[in-house]
């Protein structure tokens, strides 16, 4: 019996038909582990709670959420509610392959990784509706906040559970977990897992969350840059739109002076929006500097955080 606890946070959405497979995958897959397997209910409408508690056994947790928040705030739930040292997500659509935990499970310990996140190396799914977009968000994301994976979206991911409890999902965050755990500094490998194709029921995926996906990116390198250090986002633009603004400005007063016409110039009009931007961000930047203050003290979080603390060994005297 492997001595470490394994917690298995998998979320599901209108997956009947697909619960007895998994949870039966998931057992074999752990085998020799002691472990835990969370099923988040993220609001299902069709028999996904029935299936659920039919074979409700010791190891099996499950959470009915209140109604469908989406699989960032479900997965929090999972994750919030886990006890294992090592935590497990992946979706529960018979995709991921719960064969490959063991072999990642291995990798995180040995490697003292924080996070080993799954590649789909033979992915099975439509070329044109997701394959094609998921490639091009997940270059976009490389490029953007150069975090360097080569897939982003796979669910099958092992965590260490300090790195996991602390992520902050929300909205739709969970698309860049990667990136969250570099914000946190972890360290990250990856390795190629399994998938196969959809058996029954329906993708909750498709062309429309790419909004959100560049969205959710603004957000990111915003957090990634500037979380600390807000003003120096907002102050640096203010300054720079500022300084701009009166030297218009400044340019159209000496003309005034020359005796030449500026009233309803468009020149007066920039001008005097570029000050107007300035000082609003600016004043901007000063607001979400002392919000940020109040979020880590208020909580006394603090903006950093030491991983390990390595003390030479001294023999204490008889």
């Amino acid at each position: 019996m492997n001595d470490v606890y394994v917690s298995v946070v998998v979320c599901v959405y209108n997956e009947a038909g697909n619960i007895y497979p998994m949870v039966e995958q998931v057992c074999r897959a752990l085998d020799g582990y002691n472990y835990e397997l969370i099923y988040v209910n993220d609001g299902s409408t069709d028999q996904t709670l029935a299936e659920l508690r039919t074979i409700l056994h010791d190891r099996l947790v499950i959470l009915d959420l209140q109604k469908n928040y989406g699989q960032s705030l479900a997965l929090a739930a999972g994750i919030e509610a886990a006890r294992g040292e090592f935590i497990v997500t992946l979706d529960g659509d018979l995709q991921n392959d719960p064969a490959d935990i063991p072999r990642m499970l291995k990798l995180a310990e040995e490697g003292d990784y924080d996070l080993v996140a799954g590649i789909r190396a033979n992915r099975q799914d439509g070329a044109l509706l997701r394959k094609l977009p998921s490639r091009l968000a997940n270059a976009l994301i490389r490029w953007a906040t150069d975090v360097r994976l080569k897939d982003y979206g796979c669910a099958l991911k092992v965590f260490r559970a300090d790195l996991a409890k602390n992520l902050g999902l929300y909205g739709e965050l969970h698309r860049f977990i990667p990136v969250l755990a570099h914000l946190e500094g972890a360290r990250v490998s990856q390795v190629d897992v399994q998938h196969h194709p959809r058996r029954t029921g329906q993708s909750k995926y498709g062309l429309g969350r790419t909004l959100k996906v560049v969205s959710d990116l603004i957000l990111m390198l915003f957090m990634k840059k500037y979380l600390c250090k807000p003003m120096h986002f907002f102050g640096n633009w203010g300054l720079l739109l500022l300084l701009v603004g009166l030297g218009i400005n400044a340019y159209l007063l000496v003309l005034k002076l020359a005796g030449q016409d500026i009233w309803g110039k468009p020149l007066l009009i920039l001008g005097m929006m570029l000050v107007l931007a300035g000082i609003q961000l600016i004043s901007f930047g000063i607001m979400a500097e002392l919000q940020m203050r109040t979020y880590y003290e208020s909580q006394a979080k603090k903006p950093y955080r030491v991983r390990r603390v390595y003390r030479p060994s001294i023999p204490v005297a008889a």
